[in-house]
């Protein structure tokens, strides 16, 4: 099975869909009005559907490079009782087709989470005879120590399901020990660092790679999908504090817009990839072409 990939200098950037989210993104994305999708006419046919619905998956990042083989975000993952389709119990194929076709578990050496929300940490933990054990053995799984914090405080307003996953997909990872909590600015290695991007949730982080003169941001969910570029007021109905993601993206645009920087939306359907250009006081994505 083949699986979009890109090169950013050294690095190797694999592309790996656990699932389909459109209905889900429709719903969270409640600004994203039919008229306004339309008009933004770079978001079609890729990010948009024929009914001018959004579209968007949930899905990782495999990057390999001089540093090791790293994963960012881990998706929903299987078994995980979670409060309904397509989110609980599931019995995908994620694992399996990431092992055969792309990596041994044992072989990657990194998994990197944005923030806390559970399909972006679920298969950072597999079950085995009832207990929850590290998919990635020798993975060191690293978090923004704020943002864990945050969620080991249990707060009230916060959903479930969230609250299990850090039940079930992160404190397994202290216990066995392989857990990094770190700077939300912090620089994993020399071709990675950590951008910070509240909002979402309160101490979320976007990835930032760099190799050889090339750029290329994971932006985690500081930007769900494409609509939020062209549309950079319009929040989600998730998010922590809907100003401050708002007052993020905008101060990434204006960082990264006519930088030659790739960016790479980890619920963003195929081709999940752009250069982030600015017209006019706008924002839009054009085709990435690898130099």
């Amino acid at each position: 099975m083949s699986y979009p990939c890109w090169r950013i200098g050294d690095l190797r950037v694999t592309r790996i869909v656990e699932l389909d989210a459109s209905k889900a993104l429709q719903e969270i994305l409640a600004a994203a009005d039919r008229e306004s999708i339309l008009r933004a006419e770079w978001l079609s046919p890729d990010y948009v559907d024929a009914n001018g619905q959004l579209t968007g998956v949930v899905q990782s990042f495999l990057i390999e490079g001089p540093d090791g083989a790293t994963i960012i975000d881990t998706c929903v993952g299987n078994g995980k009782p979670r409060s309904g389709p397509p989110w609980d119990c599931r019995n995908g194929d994620f694992l399996e087709r990431l092992s055969r076709d792309l990596i041994a578990p044992a072989d990657v050496t990194r998994v990197v989470c944005t923030h806390m929300h559970f399909d972006h940490v679920g298969w950072n933990t597999s079950v085995r005879d009832g207990v929850w054990h590290p998919t990635f053995p020798r993975a060191r799984y690293v978090m923004s120590a704020h943002e864990v914090a945050y969620w080991r405080g249990a707060p009230v307003d916060e959903g479930e399901d969230h609250l299990a996953g850090m039940r079930d997909s992160v404190e397994p990872l202290d216990e066995a020990g392989l857990l990094d909590l770190v700077a939300d600015d912090e620089v994993i290695c020399d071709t990675m660092r950590l951008i910070p991007s509240p909002g979402h949730t309160p101490h979320h982080v976007s990835v930032l790679l760099e190799s050889r003169g090339q750029r290329a941001l994971i932006t985690g969910d500081s930007i769900h999908h494409p609509c939020q570029i062209a549309y950079p007021e319009w929040s989600t109905i998730s998010d922590y504090d809907p100003v401050q993601a708002r007052r993020t993206r905008r101060e990434m645009f204006e960082r990264f817009a006519d930088s030659g920087t790739a960016v790479i939306g980890t619920h963003f359907s195929e081709p999940a990839i752009g250069v982030l250009r600015a017209d006019d006081g706008a924002y839009y994505l054009s085709p990435f072409s690898p130099p």
